[in-house]
């Protein structure tokens, strides 16, 4: 694979938020089922995913998704315990995995104990053991697909604007104490989210408009724009979030 980046990646323009979700669901089935072998994917927060968690939920999906060969990550969550309003963990628990035949082995939430170091520290360590080798290998994705989305301060997972976490290169997971936003993180980083077959941004809103289109221009300063993946990148948006670009079908 050559692999891509956010400004060549393709574009999918759909009608609402809910025709985000129904893509991606229907993106995860077939991918997931074509699979040979275990198929990882890493989750992420937010309002959109929320609404393919539940989706995936439903008897359509819950019935025919490959449950006991998927295996299930986290692209990044706030360093509070899953009974939170704020975990990702716990919101895709009771959205999603309390609702479908997933063996609880296949779900590898982030820690959310001890000290952040300690705990990123472990789950580069689960990875790791999901990989079978501590470094990652030109053509050997560990995700079959990320999930990603994007904030109006540019940032994606939990790689936040000007913190140290942008700049690490060798780590797997690194914690994030952002300055604008509350919480503690855990967060992959980009050369692991770029260890992977496909990342699919998943964009909606007006308010996104005007940071979708600075980071598909590859304006530096956004965390977003620094995003790799050695597969491909797509950007599922809605109409609002595409702003001018209302319409396409794709690019």
């Amino acid at each position: 694979m050559g692999g891509q980046d956010v400004m060549t990646a393709r574009e999918v323009v759909l009608e609402t938020p809910d025709a985000v979700a129904q893509y991606v669901a229907d993106f995860l089935m077939e991918k997931a089922c074509a699979a040979q072998g275990v198929f990882r994917i890493a989750l992420s927060g937010g309002s959109t995913p929320r609404k393919l968690y539940a989706l995936m939920a439903k008897a359509g999906y819950a019935g025919r998704f490959p449950w006991d060969r998927t295996e299930f990550f986290y692209g990044d969550d706030r360093f509070v315990p899953a009974d939170s309003p704020d975990s990702n963990r716990g919101m895709v628990q009771s959205i999603l995995f309390a609702h479908v035949p997933v063996p609880p082995e296949n779900i590898h939430p982030m820690p959310d104990r001890g000290e952040p170091d300690d705990a990123a520290r472990s789950y580069e360590a689960d990875l790791q053991r999901a990989y079978g080798a501590d470094t990652l290998v030109a053509g050997k994705p560990l995700f079959d697909v990320v999930l990603l989305g994007l904030g109006e301060n540019g940032h994606t997972a939990s790689l936040f604007p000007r913190q140290p976490v942008l700049k690490e290169k060798t780590r797997w997971v690194a914690f994030c104490v952002p300055d604008d936003a509350p919480h503690t993180r855990l967060t992959l980083t980009y050369p692991v989210i770029a260890s992977s077959r496909h990342v699919l941004f998943l964009v909606t809103g007006p308010s996104k408009a005007d940071v979708l289109s600075r980071v598909r221009a590859g304006d530096p300063a956004e965390p977003a724009s620094h995003i790799r993946s050695d597969g491909e990148i797509m950007w599922i948006i809605d109409r609002g979030a595409a702003g001018q670009a209302e319409g396409k079908t794709g690019r």
